[in-house]
C-alpha cells in the first residue's frame, strides 16, 4: 500500500518528462502559438537598464533569477548548453518593427555623404552609386518584410502604428523616402541646373515626389502628434525620449530636400518648391525647439536616460544640423534674378549671407547636442544592440553635411578637411553598428520576443 503512492509520483515525473519532450520537439511547428509565455514575459532589457542610471549592473544573480521562459539576450546567457529556443522566420516576422527603417535612412544618408565630399577621388562616385543602390534594395526587403507582418498576423498594422514605443519609429519610413530622394537628384538627376528639354520625365518625377512627401509627412505631423496629445497613453516628463521628436523630422527634411532638387528645376517650378521646403523647414526646427525645451528639463529633473537609449540622443544633433544645411542650399537654389522687392535690397545674395550666418549659429547647437550625446554614450555605453543604434549615424550626417556646405560658402580649407575627417569617422560607426546589427540578428538578440520596440 506505501508503495503506491510512490509509484504513482515516479509516473507523474515520466509523463512531466515526456510532455516537456515533446513540447521541445514542436517548438518550430508552430512558434507563433507556443511562445505566448514568451511574449508576456518582461523585458530583461528594460528590467536592466532601470538602475542603469546610478552607473550599476545588475548582478549576475538577478539575471539568473529570471524564469527560463524570460528573453535573455543570447551575448549574456551563461548557460551555453540550454540557449533560448530557435524561433522560425513567421515567428520572428512578428516582431519587424518601423524602426527597421532606421537601417535605409542610415544607408540614404551614407550615400549622400559620400557625393558631397569635397575632396573627391576616382571612383568614389561609382562608390555612392553602389550604396545607393545598395539602399534601394534595403528599402524594398525592409517594406516587403513589413507588409508581410501586417498580412500574416490580423490586427498588428494598428498595433504598430498605436503602440506607445513602435509607434515613434513610424516616420522613419518617410525619413528613408527623404534620403531617396534627394539621392535620386544627386545621382540619376545631376546636380546643379539641368538644361531644358533635357530629362524633362526624371525632373517632373522627383518634383512630383516631393509634393507627395511633403503632403504625407505634414499628415503624419499632425496625426500622429494629435494621437498621441489624445490619445489612451500617459507620458511624464521623466520618460521623454529623444524618439518624441521623430514625428516632426519628416517635414523638417522637406527643406533639405528641397534644396537639393530645386536647383535642376525650371525657374517657375524651383520657387515653389523652396517656399514650400522653406515653411516646412521652419515648422520642424520650430517643434524640435519645443522639445529640446521639455528634453533639457527631462536631464535637468532625471538625469541621463538608461544605458540602453542613449545612442538615442544623437537624435538630437539632426533637427539644427539639417536646418542649417536647408538654409544654405534653399539660399543657393534661388534664380540669380530673384528681387523680392525689385529694389536690390532683398536678392539672392544677401539671402545667400543671412543663410550663411544663420547656419553657423544652428551648426552650433547642433554640435552641443553631438557632444552631449557622446559624452553620455562613453560614460555608459550600451551593451545589447536595439535600432536606436542607428540615432548615432544619420542625425550625425547632417551634422557633417552641414559643416561641408560652411567650409565650401567660406572657402575654408581647414573647414572642408576636418569635415573629411567627420565622415571618416561616420563611416567607421556606420561600419560598428551594421556589423552588430547583422549580429544582433544571427544571435536572435533582435527579431524576438520581448527584443524589439514592440515589448508592451
Amino acid at each position: 500500500m506505501d508503495a503506491d503512492p510512490f509509484k504513482h509520483k515516479i509516473a507523474e515525473h515520466h509523463v512531466q518528462n515526456l510532455s516537456t519532450e515533446s513540447a521541445a520537439s514542436n517548438l518550430h511547428d508552430n512558434d507563433a502559438d507556443r511562445f505566448q509565455e514568451i511574449e508576456k514575459a518582461p523585458p530583461l532589457r528594460d528590467l536592466e537598464s532601470e538602475n542603469s542610471d546610478s552607473n550599476h549592473d545588475p548582478e549576475p544573480s538577478s539575471v539568473n533569477a529570471q524564469p527560463s521562459l524570460t528573453p535573455v539576450p543570447s551575448s549574456e546567457h551563461t548557460d551555453h548548453e540550454h540557449p533560448p529556443p530557435r524561433l522560425g522566420i513567421r515567428a520572428r516576422l512578428r516582431h519587424f518593427t518601423w524602426a527597421w527603417y532606421t537601417l535605409s535612412m542610415s544607408t540614404g544618408g551614407l550615400s549622400l555623404l559620400i557625393i558631397n565630399q569635397p575632396h573627391q577621388f576616382p571612383g568614389l562616385r561609382q562608390i555612392g552609386l553602389a550604396v545607393y543602390i545598395i539602399n534601394i534594395i534595403i528599402f524594398t526587403l525592409i517594406t516587403s518584410a513589413l507588409v508581410s507582418r501586417f498580412f500574416l498576423f490580423a490586427g498588428s498594422l494598428k498595433r504598430s502604428v498605436t503602440h506607445p514605443r513602435e509607434g515613434f519609429f513610424v516616420p522613419t519610413s518617410l525619413l528613408s523616402v527623404a534620403t531617396l530622394i534627394t539621392s535620386t537628384q544627386k545621382y540619376i538627376v545631376g546636380d546643379g541646373q539641368v538644361p531644358d528639354g533635357e530629362k524633362p520625365g526624371l525632373r517632373w518625377a522627383v518634383q512630383a515626389a516631393f509634393w507627395l512627401y511633403v503632403a504625407l509627412s505634414t499628415c503624419l505631423a499632425v496625426g500622429q502628434y494629435g494621437y498621441v496629445f489624445a490619445g489612451p497613453h500617459s507620458f511624464g516628463l521623466q520618460t521623454m525620449t529623444p524618439a518624441w521628436i521623430l514625428p516632426i523630422f519628416p517635414v523638417m527634411l522637406s527643406g533639405t530636400a528641397a534644396s537639393v532638387i530645386a536647383g535642376a528645376q525650371p525657374a517657375g517650378a524651383a520657387t515653389p518648391i523652396i517656399v514650400a521646403g522653406l515653411t516646412c523647414q521652419g515648422l520642424g526646427v520650430s517643434v524640435a525647439a519645443m522639445m529640446y525645451a521639455h528634453m533639457v528639463g527631462r536631464l535637468m529633473q532625471s538625469g541621463l536616460p538608461d544605458r540602453e537609449h542613449r545612442p538615442g540622443l544623437f537624435m538630437c544633433v539632426g533637427p539644427p544640423a539639417f536646418t542649417a544645411l536647408a538654409f544654405i542650399g534653399l539660399a543657393g537654389s534661388l534664380p540669380e534674378e530673384f528681387d523680392a522687392d525689385m529694389d536690390g535690397m532683398l536678392d539672392a545674395t544677401v539671402m545667400a549671407s543671412m543663410a550663411t550666418t544663420a547656419a553657423g549659429f544652428l551648426w552650433a547647437l547642433s554640435f552641443w547636442w553631438f557632444c552631449i550625446a557622446v559624452l553620455a554614450v562613453a560614460q555608459n555605453p550600451p551593451r545589447h544592440f536595439h535600432l536606436g543604434w542607428w540615432a548615432s549615424v544619420f542625425p550625425n550626417t547632417g551634422l557633417v553635411l552641414a559643416t561641408i556646405s560652411l567650409g565650401t560658402c567660406f572657402r575654408n580649407e581647414p573647414v572642408l578637411w576636418f569635415a573629411t575627417a567627420m565622415s571618416i569617422l561616420l563611416l567607421l560607426t556606420f561600419c560598428f553598428v551594421l556589423f552588430h546589427h547583422v549580429r544582433a540578428l544571427v544571435v536572435q538578440d533582435i527579431l524576438y520576443p520581448g527584443r524589439d520596440e514592440d515589448v508592451e
